[in-house]
């Protein structure tokens, strides 16, 4: 059993333009922002209706889409395809329309009028201007004055050291040196020493002789028993 398409529905009998005048059905309308917001509504349904025309086409397009929809189910699926097609062509054609009658209803002085601006409830604008003038002025010199006094104040801290401390650390260095030298000088005897016991160049008559435990060195004034 076949599927016939519905009729696409009328269109309203949209308000004509004569003499620079809105005639709606041939009568006159002296409001022609109330007719300009109908003819803006009307758009606003035509294009809902197309959307609802595209989702509609796009379901069954994922249908046909289906391996599984064979025989019947496909053939009234490309019928539901071709109707919606020819509905939203004729919709198309509507909405032509109906961009037109908004266009020449927006013409009409008066008609097309934009809503008033809320109110404002913040600061005026003025008031961002010379708040950014002050920043300007008066807070960034005060900041760099600021960071500059601290940087200076902070290196003579760290530059300033007492005199009797440097005197100290220069004592100390001196010491330090002179103790390197000598252990040096103590280090280079100790190892000629070495070479020559290793090498045999000192007599043995030439150390001296190690003196008996008890025996002390004669002085002169001591008495020998």
């Amino acid at each position: 059993m076949q599927q016939t398409a519905p009729a696409a529905p009328a269109a309203p009998a949209a308000p004509a333009l004569k003499g620079g005048n809105v005639t709606v059905n041939g009568q006159p309308v002296s409001n022609a922002y109330e007719v300009y917001q109908g003819f803006r509504a009307a758009r606003r349904e035509l294009g809902r209706q197309m959307d609802g025309l595209n989702e509609q086409r796009q379901d069954i397009a994922n249908q046909l889409a289906n391996e599984a929809t064979t025989g019947v189910d496909r053939k009234g699926l490309e019928q539901r395809m071709t109707n919606v097609d020819a509905r939203i062509a004729d919709l198309d054609k509507a909405i032509a329309a109906a961009d037109a009658e908004v266009a020449k209803a927006a013409a009409v002085p008066g008609a097309a009028v934009d809503p008033p601006e809320p109110p404002r409830t913040g600061p005026p604008d003025e008031a961002w201007v010379l708040g950014g003038m002050f920043m300007i002025i008066v807070l960034l010199p005060m900041s760099i004055a600021f960071a500059r006094r601290i940087w200076r104040k902070s290196a003579q801290v760290v530059t300033s050291i007492p005199k009797e401390l440097s005197e100290r650390l220069v004592r100390v260095e001196q010491t330090v040196e002179a103790s390197a030298i000598e252990i040096e000088r103590i280090g280079e005897g100790q190892r000629f020493m070495t070479r020559l016991l290793s090498e045999g160049a000192i007599p043995q008559h030439a150390l001296p002789s190690a003196q008996p435990v008890g025996v002390q060195a004669s002085r002169p004034g001591d008495v020998r028993p």
